[in-house]
Parts: structure tokens; C-alpha cells; sequence
């Protein structure tokens, strides 16, 4: 690919779309700016909020208004009407004719419609873009596809980006090397429908560009100096774990040589914080002593009914039912040392706390970064655990490997060893972890460098726009 193959546009205009985040960047020729998507932020959480008219709310306004919708209120879910009976109803016969009469009954299934539900909050969607099986997703009794769901986000970061320049005839858009799913074709359904949606959101003309290589796009462009031919990034987000190898070439050329991802990202390391530390001192394991009709039931608590709902904050509001507040009542009342954890529980479901506790991981885990010991403190629910640098990585040791297996993959399959890599780049918010740091500095030491972690994706977007690089990948 080469700087040859500018396509003679005034600016380069780059997206990227992501799980958790999304930013889009201007290139001119010579400079390269963030488009400003919050009022006060560049960043803009990728999420999209739909009420009951079915008005879209995108970015922290939707989760804010997510939260406020569901803090502390009870969910009643009333039985969903799948269909109707009738039967004619009569005493007829030729002595004594009478008048025959239809009765009509409402047909209901299972307990499924939240009734005070004021709206859906989506986050994440773009996971679910390469899974064939689905194709729709309810929202108030009205079908939507995974392009409707995103559509919105889109749009908002189109308008942002028009307020910067009205000749917004042309963008590059990010996309991971491998999108979830396990359908051999996963990827280009993704792609399809990710297309689909930027065109619903008016950018018609546009390429799509490895997220990998847009990063190292942007780095090789600040840093047209930089030494090494061989060029190994490591993208570490939210969502997905993308790596590729470049080969340098002259007057600025480049060649790529692999590319490799997986879905591991930022958003399971919180998972596994959530589950691990939390969990236990949320109620699982402990028992539940309830009355029965002689004598009293002991059973562990099905805390694994739970588990899912508390691990997707975008739903957890879904606990604050009686099915599932009933029991956590019934611990509460049973008293004894398991009391604290259920209060906690309790109020967590009834506070609608999930997404600030994930809020807490993640600032918990930026501590973690830079000092050898932090404190999740999560006042509202009282936890406070203090927790070392090295029993994290302990904890996210499964994470770990599987970083490494990638990388080590990537060189597998461009045919590389660790001493045919001059420069290695390290960006994405998960790169700031120390372990990801040390793991990238062991194998590849004195070649490791940081790039960016929130926005290089979308800076190199925008100058691979700009020249062109796409049209001729």
C-alpha cells in the first residue's frame, strides 16, 4: 500500500464503530483531529436507548437515561397474549330452538412483558452482527433487526462529523479482524449488515479497513522515522483482541504481512472481576432456609438464576421482580452471617446498581495499572477489597493465555519467530493492563511501544481515507 494511491479528497474521515466505545477522526493532509461526539468527550459509548414511542436516545445520555428509568422500580411481568379460543355455547334443538352464542377467550403464554418497562438499552450489538440466527430483536411488541439498533449511533456520529465539514462524501470504517460468531461465513454477514446500517445513517460511499491496521497507520504516520521494518501491533479493547504484521517498504509502503483476532476484550476481564470478586459476596454458596409444609427446606441459594442477568448490567434491572427478590428476602430474614451478603444483593437489584459497579471495575482496574495495590470501593452496595497488582493477574489468568496464544498465532501464521520483529505496537484500553505490558516486553524486549490506546483505531481510518489505502488492500 502506498501514499500513491491518494484518492485526491480534501479530507480523510475515518469511524470506529466499537463494542464498548466509538470515535471518528478528520485527516487534512497534515493534521489529524478527534471529532468531538459527547458534548465534552471525543469518546462516546457505544449504546442506544429505545422508550415506548420508540424514540432512540444514544451515547451516555442513553445509558443515563437507562438508569434513571430503572432505579429502584419493581418489574411485574404480566403474561404475553399469543392467540384467541372460540366456542359456540348453546342448548339447541328443534323443539325448543335458542339462539347459539360465540364466546371468545384471550390465549395467554408464560409471564413475559415487563409492564412498566420504559425502554431497551442495547449495548454491544456489534457482537451480535455475525450471528446468522439472529435476525430480530423485540423491543415493545416491534421487531427489530441488529442494523435497526445501531443505526441510530451512526447517525449521531455522521452529524457529528457534518458539523466539521459538509464534504463528507467519502469515509473509512473500522472493523475487527474476526467478528463473534461461529458460522464459517460469520464475517461477511457482519460486514453486510454493518454496511447496511452506515448507509441507513447517510455515509454511502465508504471502505471498510482492519482495526489493526488502522492503528498502525496512524503510528507510522506521527512517526515517520521510526525505525524497524517488521511491524507487529497488538490492539487490546473493549470488545476484541486484534493483532497484525506489517512489512515496511520505501517512500512510506507497506505490506501485510498477517492479521488475527478473537473476541476477548476489556468488557470480559470485568466479567470475570464481577464474578470472581463479587459474586461470593453477593450470596453464592450460601444456603436458603425456607418453611415448607412440615418441617423447614434447606437448599443452596440458586444464585446461578442471577449470574447471567448481574454479569449484562443492561439488563440486571430484570432481577427487580418477585420471582427473584423473594428469595433474596427470605435469606435476609433467615439472619446469621450470610445476612450482609444478600443486603447487598438486595440492594444492587433494587438500586439498579449494575452499571455503576462495572463503573468501579473499570476505574479499579486503572488503579491497577499504575500503582501495586487498589481498592474496589463500591459504598453503595459496601464492598471495599483491596486486591495486589499480582493476585489480579492471578485472577485474569485464563485472559492472559489467551492473549498469548494470539500472539504467538500471529507470528505462526506470517511465518515469523520473536527476533524478526523490530516494532511492536501496543494500543487498545486493555493494552494499559501491566501484565499485557510485561508479556509484550518478555517476548519482544526494547521493541515495545504504547500508541494511542483510545483512539488510534479512528485517527488511522481517517488518513488510510485519505490516501486511499483501502481501495487498494
Amino acid at each position: 500500500m502506498s501514499k500513491r494511491s491518494q484518492r485526491g479528497s480534501d479530507l480523510g474521515i475515518g469511524v470506529d464503530f466499537g463494542t464498548t466505545n466509538s470515535a471518528a477522526a478528520i485527516f487534512d493532509g497534515q493534521k489529524v483531529f478527534l471529532v468531538r461526539l459527547e458534548e465534552h468527550d471525543e469518546i462516546m459509548p457505544s449504546a442506544t436507548y429505545i422508550d415506548k414511542e420508540l424514540h432512540s436516545k444514544t451515547g451516555q445520555a442513553a445509558i443515563d437515561r437507562y438508569i434513571a428509568d430503572n432505579s429502584g422500580r419493581t418489574v411485574e411481568m404480566i403474561p404475553e397474549v399469543i392467540g384467541e379460543s372460540s366456542m359456540l355455547v348453546g342448548d339447541y334443538s328443534a323443539e325448543n330452538p335458542k339462539p347459539v352464542e360465540t364466546i371468545t377467550k384471550k390465549i395467554y403464554g408464560l409471564p413475559l412483558t415487563d409492564s412498566g418497562l420504559q425502554g431497551r438499552l442495547f449495548r454491544g450489538v456489534k457482537r451480535l452482527l455475525g450471528n446468522k440466527n439472529l435476525k430480530r430483536l423485540m423491543v415493545f411488541d416491534r421487531a427489530f433487526r441488529p442494523v435497526a439498533l445501531i443505526t441510530p449511533l451512526l447517525l449521531r456520529i455522521r452529524k457529528s462529523i457534518d458539523a466539521y465539514s459538509h464534504d463528507f462524501s467519502h469515509a473509512c470504517l473500522g472493523h475487527p479482524v474476526n467478528f463473534e460468531g461461529k458460522d464459517e461465513h460469520h464475517n461477511d454477514l457482519a460486514l453486510s449488515r454493518l454496511g447496511e446500517a452506515y448507509r441507513y445513517a447517510g455515509i454511502e460511499t465508504f471502505e471498510f479497513y482492519p482495526e489493526p491496521i488502522a492503528a498502525t497507520v496512524s503510528y507510522l504516520h506521527a512517526n515517520p522515522k521510526a525505525k524497524g521494518r517488521t511491524v507487529l501491533t497488538v490492539d487490546f479493547g473493549g470488545g476484541t483482541l486484534d493483532t497484525c504484521i506489517l512489512r515496511r517498504e520505501e517512500q512510506g509502503d507497506f505490506q501485510v504481512v498477517a492479521t488475527h483476532g478473537t473476541g476477548l476484550g476489556g468488557d470480559h476481564i470485568d466479567q470475570t472481576i464481577f464474578r470472581t470478586l463479587l459474586f461470593p459476596l453477593l450470596g453464592e454458596g450460601e444456603t436458603w432456609i425456607r418453611r415448607g409444609e412440615d418441617k423447614e427446606i434447606e437448599t443452596e441459594f440458586p444464585f446461578e438464576q442471577y449470574a447471567d442477568m448481574l454479569l449484562n448490567w443492561a439488563v440486571t434491572y430484570v432481577l427487580n421482580q418477585n420471582k427473584y427478590t423473594t428469595p433474596v428476602m427470605d435469606c435476609l430474614e433467615q439472619g446469621g452471617p450470610a445476612r450482609l451478603k444478600f443486603r447487598r444483593l438486595r440492594e444492587l437489584i433494587k438500586q439498579n446498581y449494575g452499571y455503576l459497579v462495572f463503573q468501579r471495575i473499570k476505574e479499579f482496574k486503572a488503579m491497577l495499572s499504575v500503582q501495586e495495590s487498589a481498592v474496589l470501593d463500591i459504598p453503595e452496595i459496601d464492598v471495599e477489597i483491596r486486591l495486589t497488582r499480582a493476585e489480579f493477574e492471578q485472577l485474569i489468568a485464563p485472559e492472559l493465555d489467551t492473549f498469548r496464544n494470539i500472539v504467538d498465532e500471529t507470528l505462526t501464521l506470517a511465518g515469523l519467530e520473536y527476533e524478526d520483529i523490530d516494532l511492536v505496537l501496543r494500543t487498545g484500553g486493555s493494552s494499559l493492563i501491566p501484565a499485557v505490558r510485561q508479556l509484550l516486553d518478555g517476548r519482544f524486549p526494547g521493541k515495545v511501544v504504547e500508541h494511542d490506546p483510545f483512539t488510534s483505531v479512528a485517527t488511522g481510518l481517517a488518513i488510510a481515507d485519505y490516501y486511499g489505502y483501502a481501495k487498494t488492500a
